[in-house]
């Protein structure tokens, strides 16, 4: 039985959806094993050889990830999970900068459709500036507090992300891993971009991906933790659990599906998906840790999804129109006159 077209179309829509879940009870669990003093270069070890030992290599890929997983482990360590989704919405600019760079995406400021994505882009950011920098009132507490009270609560009450991480004594440090390891990640997305082309096996290339990481990482871990053997011990609770998670979801699951993606969408298309992230940790955060549903939280996402909805759309306009060959028509200036088609040489 065949899907229709349409039903066809959204498979890497839902794949990305289904990712970013994983992303945000990775980002969570991790930091729950970090707090418990695991090393964050054994995690990555950890993590990486078990999903290897899930995924048989049958190829070599970037090596990168490698730098990405560590720099990203390593940033939750010193910061949150809130930095980590924040500096992760960096993904979408440096993706699409150097997927334009490299020619893989269209840049023409006279395409309706080029505008509309680079608006889109900037509305998802501007909606995670929101959502992290504006709280708001309670919803519930709209409804039983006066406007002037609710009003002074908005603005006066809520700590601002400066006051959230100055509690953090090195939530600079942490953030500086994170943008690089988000840097890196724009970077693999656009040569997974190009390897899937010369090599279409998404597995495979998760395969070696995780292997060549387990190697790299184990290093670089002996090197880091050389005074510290008891770092390669792990207990049998929060930690083992953020390991498997890591590597079945994580890597295994996760990475397939970002290299399918990318496979058949695009780079830009998978780094677009990073901001929902910020809307599926908000809804995360009130089923399952009971915070309250606020007005900056509603109004963030809804400007996230709007500005998401653009970018989405119009790539699938311009896929559409490249179906149709309309992009392939020469200019005016270029066209060959009618009468001269017809004349006999």
């Amino acid at each position: 039985m065949e899907l229709k077209p349409s039903l066809v179309g959204l498979v890497p829509f839902a794949a990305m959806m289904m990712a970013e879940f994983f992303d945000v009870g990775l980002i969570t669990l991790s930091k729950a094993a970090l707090s418990k003093g695991m090393s964050s270069f054994v995690f990555v070890v950890y993590s990486n050889a078990l999903a290897t030992l899930i995924l048989l290599p049958s190829s070599f890929l970037l090596q990168r990830v490698t730098v990405t997983q560590n720099c990203v482990v390593t940033g939750i360590s010193y910061s949150s999970p809130t930095l980590v989704t924040t500096l992760s919405n960096l993904v979408p600019a440096f993706t699409f900068l150097l997927a334009v760079v490299f020619r893989m995406e269209k840049m023409d400021l006279r395409s309706s459709t080029s505008r509309v994505k680079i608006m889109g882009t900037l509305v998802s950011l501007s909606g995670v500036l929101l959502v992290t920098l504006y709280k708001g009132p309670a919803i519930g507490s709209l409804l039983v507090q006066s406007p002037s009270s609710s009003s002074e609560d908005s603005f006066t009450s809520q700590p601002s992300l400066h006051n959230v991480f100055a509690t953090e004594s090195d939530w600079i440090l942490g953030g500086l891993f994170l943008a690089i390891a988000f840097l890196s990640t724009s970077i693999g997305y656009t040569f997974q971009a190009a390897i899937l082309k010369r090599y279409p096996s998404e597995l495979a290339v998760v395969a070696f991906c995780c292997l060549f990481g387990t190697i790299q990482c184990t290093a670089l871990s002996l090197f880091a933790e050389r005074n510290n053997p008891s770092a390669w011990k792990f207990s049998l609770d929060i930690e083992l659990l953020s390991v498997i998670y890591a590597a079945v979801f994580g890597s295994v699951i996760n990475y397939s599906v970002r290299a399918w993606c990318i496979h058949k969408k695009g780079p830009v298309f998978v780094a677009m998906f990073t901001p929902i992230s910020i809307a599926i940790a908000a809804l995360f955060s009130i089923i399952f840790l009971g915070d309250t549903l606020c007005v900056g939280s509603v109004i963030g996402a809804t400007v996230i999804v709007v500005g998401f909805y653009g970018v989405i759309s119009a790539q699938s306009r311009e896929e559409e129109e490249e179906s149709h060959g309309v992009d392939h028509l020469p200019p005016s200036s270029e066209t060959t006159p009618l009468l001269q088609t017809h004349m006999v040489v």
